[in-house]
């Protein structure tokens, strides 16, 4: 599987929990410690992870576009996306995502998160 492959798998369970505001499943395809940077104060560990989503408003959803991917290793991918946040009540929100993507087993899980909002 390429890498662009491996991200868009994660990223896409990721989008349809987030789209569906279940904040445990979106939790569940991070790392027990993984760093995550959202727009607010940084969390370390999915119950941070979780608690952050919940906060999100209903009707959140996100769009991605991946600009860039790197495997630094065998089981660690580097993912450079275009994120659009959209909400009911206000304009959307395009933000920059940087992700690490580490193997776990058979599957792949966020190990690193962090938004950039850049003009």
């Amino acid at each position: 599987m390429s890498d662009a492959q491996i991200l868009r798998t994660v990223l896409d369970r990721w989008k349809s929990a987030v789209d569906a505001h279940e904040p445990d499943r979106v939790a569940s395809y991070f790392t027990e410690d993984a760093i995550f940077q959202g727009l607010h104060p940084y969390t370390v560990g999915r119950a941070g992870v979780a608690a952050y989503y919940a906060a999100q408003p209903l009707g959140l959803t996100a769009a991605y576009e991946i600009r860039e991917t790197r495997r630094l290793a065998d089981d660690l991918v580097l993912g450079y996306l275009e994120v659009e946040f959209g909400f009911t009540d206000r304009p959307a929100l395009t933000v920059h995502l940087g992700v690490l993507l580490s193997r776990a087993g058979h599957d792949w899980l966020i190990a690193h998160y962090q938004v950039s909002r850049l003009n």
